[in-house]
């Protein structure tokens, strides 16, 4: 499915980029409007975005850009919806085989969209040069521990971690059943 998808995206022009056969209204509404806005304005925008990606309370950094880039609400509200549908999207392709092919495929779609490149590079850097990011977006187990003393322990695990510790402890039980099982280490009455 991966290249598939891969080769799905090498089809720029025909409409199919990584964005699907459609591209959103918000993003091309971003598009148009991220063409008037300065690079800082635009780089705290992009800072709010992916930070509102990782789950983060966003709402005094928009407010105070609003104030100082002299947006509307309207005006915030497209960039950063546009911003929030495009990372969030790029940040679902599959990235470990392909990525140079499609960071490649992502650029060529933003300029498609008339995106200025110094906004395409800082775009490109979030997405294929963001791992922690990435690493925020995939899902997690959410574990807690409660040890001999009484103290409760909570902590997130990686699905991928969570089925090594799972496979190393039914691992660990088959051979204590195993040892068991033998005459010379039985429990004697």
């Amino acid at each position: 499915m991966a290249a598939g998808a891969a080769q799905g995206l090498g089809e720029g022009g025909s409409g199919r980029g990584f964005l699907g056969p459609r591209v959103p209204a918000e993003v091309e509404a971003m598009a148009r409007g991220v063409q008037d806005v300065g690079k800082e304005t635009f780089r705290r925008l992009l800072k709010v975005t992916v930070n509102a990606l990782e789950g983060k309370d966003c709402k005094e950094s928009v407010r105070l850009i609003a104030e100082s880039a002299n947006l509307s609400e309207e005006q915030l509200a497209f960039l950063i919806s546009g911003m929030y549908t495009l990372l969030r999207e790029a940040l679902r392709l599959p990235l470990s085989t392909f990525k140079q092919e499609v960071s490649s495929v992502f650029k060529e779609d933003l300029k498609e969209l008339r995106i200025p490149e110094d906004f395409i590079v800082d775009f490109s850097s979030v997405v294929f040069g963001n791992s922690s990011l990435a690493r925020a977006l995939q899902p997690s187990i959410l574990m807690m521990m409660k040890l001999s003393d009484g103290t409760a322990h909570r902590f997130e695990v990686p699905v991928a971690k969570f089925q090594e510790l799972r496979y190393n402890v039914a691992l660990i039980l088959k051979e204590m059943n195993d040892l068991e099982k033998r005459s010379i280490l039985k429990i004697q009455d």
